[in-house]
């Protein structure tokens, strides 16, 4: 029945859009049709277009955007001579723009974006003298933007947005004088911004982000009275700011980011902004006085530069900004008291890391979610965040003294970072139970005594706990078992004295634990769980006290270190991330990732973040005695396996020679004998081997990685013989080793 619809003989108008159920195809259209309007846009229509559409001589508005069609434009749709409107946007269209399209001589709009085009523009587009909008954005298409566009002289929108153009914008902007809308983003243009950019004076928003473009930014002819949004960022931009950007008086979002832009900023004229972001360039030099009275200003992004100084102002502290939401004025060089009093009731994010702060006047913020102060100068007191705040970053600064059970008033906390300070005296009680959100909580690298909080909320969100290298001491809290989101535990480097926690093996998610450095102690023996550290893949116990056999059962249910098919992972680092708004896109930052020091390859190794796949068993420095079991030969992901300084006996385990992607081992001062395996030698990711102060003898095995082997990696084993030993073997050894 709906196919008649379209053979009506009188029928000028057919609109059946937004009915997302209605499908079919085009029929085949005579050419009686007096169809003037067809509109589909958001139906569920399939199939190509017809070349009879050719036949629809008085159509004036073809809309089938949002559909499901597919194929190539017919080149017949060329014929339609009174088309004024036609929108193939957002469907499944592919090929090239036909040439017969420079032939619709009444069209005013021409809207081809968010398909699947490809190939050049034809120059046959430049006929069109009645177009107005031209939006072929988010496509595939390449080669030249041509010259033949500056015969569209009544164009007012022209987005090219979103594909894979190269070469330089060609200079044809003389004659475009109602263009109100310039956008050529997300490309592969290069060159110099041409000079007949500057005669647009009827432009509104240009955005030219996102591509190769170098030199300096263009002058404009004459005043850009309507200009509101310039977007110039992620290029290859140089020299200073021009000065026509600041005095600009629509100007409401100006982005210069990711270029070479050097000196000073000006001072703005006019108070329209709202959005400035002047990040990653060499900027120098203070913020201006200017910005402060732009009471529009919500967003200001200046970070990665090379500013310095906490700017003075004259405006009343009341007044100043009041509208703002977000700041950032990371990785710059800004020193002394900060004293912003700004956006009081509107600031919601200040990133200040990364600079050589040394203190605040106040913390006045009511709304803020995120304050980040890491890697600065700050002394005296840990500051009080507001109860608003959700990550709250510290760390690397030179606070001291105790903090304030004030703290645990921000009960929408979800990151806590403190580490990397001089801090003091017992933590809060109330820090493991606080905010049921919370899921970073890092005191790393203070001097904090007492006890770890012994009570953590039932359904918590933890996913790290990071206590490492203070002066902690007591029990392990056994409400840790009710973190089922907990992926990282470190208490390494305290004074905790406890046995081991079994517990904790029953934890789903428990991707570290570290225990280093501590007065652990006892038999490590059994598990009354099934499958104990399902998910564990990097474990330190070393330096500690522990004695008896090696965790056998423990070692058998690593699964996570067994058959990992790195090709089928997404490799990514352990932390969390943030969507931020602002203003114009939702990015997502990483706001938190893990860190952890581990003993491999000989040397202590800080990994600023961690892989999630990376793994490494470091027992060392304990008392463990009898045979290495053989189940560890099934951890064939095991990137690094330290088992030295114990008292181990027997032999090396003939399979190891499974661990194909083993990097690091070392077994040195136990109490091993008898010979290196031969099989040794087919671990071809072998990059460090110490098998020092042991009682093996024999043959030192030769081939692949044992070639590049030193001495260092047989000493005091008077035993052995051969390569790179000064020692030669006997006949006898040799016959012995094969």
């Amino acid at each position: 029945m709906l196919y008649k619809q379209f053979f009506l003989p009188k029928l000028q108008l057919l609109y059946l859009g937004e009915n997302y159920y209605l499908s079919g195809n085009f029929p085949r259209f005579s050419e009686n049709n007096s169809l003037v309007d067809l509109v589909l846009q958001s139906t569920n229509f399939s199939g190509e277009l017809p070349t009879s559409m050719g036949n629809l001589k008085s159509l004036q508005t073809l809309d089938s955007s949002n559909c499901q069609f597919s194929g190539s434009i017919p080149a017949s749709l060329g014929n339609l001579k009174s088309l004024q409107a036609l929108d193939l946007s957002d469907c499944q269209f592919s090929g090239s723009i036909p040439a017969s399209l420079g032939n619709l001589m009444s069209l005013q709009a021409l809207d081809l974006s968010y398909c699947q085009f490809s190939g050049s523009i034809p120059a046959s587009l430049g006929n069109l003298k009645s177009l107005q909008t031209l939006d072929l954005s988010d496509c595939q298409f390449s080669g030249s933007i041509p010259a033949s566009l500056e015969n569209l002289t009544q164009i007012t929108t022209l987005n090219l947005d979103g594909n894979h153009f190269s070469g330089e914008i060609p200079n044809v902007f003389y004659n475009l004088r109602n263009l109100n809308f310039l956008y050529l983003a997300s490309n592969n243009l290069s060159g110099q911004i041409p000079p007949s950019i500057g005669n647009l004076t009827n432009l509104h928003s240009l955005d030219v982000s996102q591509n190769q473009l170098e030199g300096a930014n263009p002058s404009p002819v004459n005043e850009f009275s309507s200009l509101s949004y310039v977007g110039l960022g992620y290029n290859l931009l140089n020299g200073t700011i021009p000065s026509w950007l600041y005095t600009l008086p629509s100007l409401v979002e100006l982005d210069l980011s990711h270029n070479k832009l050097i000196g000073h900023i000006g001072e703005f004229q006019f108070d329209s902004l709202e959005m400035i972001d002047l990040s990653m360039n060499e900027l120098h030099g203070s913020i201006p006085t200017s910005i402060f009275e732009l009471v529009n200003l919500s967003s200001l992004y200046v970070f990665s530069n090379n500013l310095n100084g906490v700017p003075e102002t004259s405006v009343r502290s009341n007044s100043m900004l009041p509208n703002i939401e977000s700041i950032d004025l990371s990785n710059n060089n800004i020193s002394g008291i900060f004293s912003w009093n700004v956006g009081k009731n509107t600031l919601f994010y200040m990133n200040l890391s990364y600079n050589s702060i040394s203190g605040f006047e106040m913390l006045p913020w009511s709304i803020m979610k995120i304050l980040d102060l890491r890697s600065n100068l700050l002394q005296g007191p840990l500051p009080t965040p507001p109860n608003s705040i959700y990550f709250f970053l510290v760390s690397h600064n030179k606070l001291s003294g105790e903090i304030s059970p004030l703290i645990c008033k921000a009960s929408y906390m979800n990151i806590l970072d403190i580490s990397h300070n001089n801090l003091s005296g017992m933590l809060p009680h109330c820090l493991g139970n606080f905010s049921k959100d919370l899921f970073v909580l890092n005191v790393r690298r203070n001097q904090f005594h007492g006890t770890i909080p012994q009570t953590f909320l039932k359904g918590n969100s933890i996913r790290t706990l990071d206590f490492n290298g203070n002066q902690l001491e007591g029990l392990v809290p056994r409400s840790l078992n009710i973190c089922r989101e907990l992926e990282v535990l470190d208490l390494g480097n305290n004074k905790i004295n406890d046995m081991f926690p079994h517990y904790l093996g029953a934890l789903p998610k428990l991707q570290i634990l570290v225990l280093r450095s501590n007065h652990f102690h006892g038999h490590i023996g059994f598990s009354k769980i099934k499958s104990p550290f399902m998910s564990l893949r990097i474990i330190d116990l070393a330096h500690n006290d522990f004695e008896g056999d090696l965790p056998e059962m423990y070692l058998r249910s690593l699964k996570a270190v067994m058959n990992i098919n790195e090709g089928n992972m997404t490799r990514e680092y352990m932390g969390g991330s943030y969507y931020l708004n602002r203003v114009m896109t939702m990015r997502k930052l990483p706001y938190y990732q893990d860190s952890i020091m581990v003993t491999i390859k000989g040397s202590e190794i800080k990994f600023e973040k961690i892989l999630n796949t990376f793994t490494t068993i470091d027992l060392s420095c304990n008392k463990f005695q009898g045979q290495i079991p053989d189940c560890i030969g099934n951890l064939n992901s095991l990137r690094g396996l330290n088992l030295s300084h114990n008292y181990l006996t027997g032999h090396i385990p003939l399979s190891f020679k499974i661990l194909n992607v083993l990097e690091s081992l070392d077994l040195s001062s136990n109490k091993l004998s008898g010979r290196i395996p031969q099989e040794l030698t087919s671990l071809t990711f072998l990059e460090v081997l110490n098998l020092s102060q042991n009682h093996l003898t024999g043959f030192i095995p030769r081939g692949n990685q044992f070639e590049a082997f030193e001495n260092y990696s047989y000493y005091g084993n008077p035993g052995l013989c051969g390569f790179p030993l000064s020692k030669r073997c006997t006949v006898d050894e040799v016959l012995k080793s094969s």
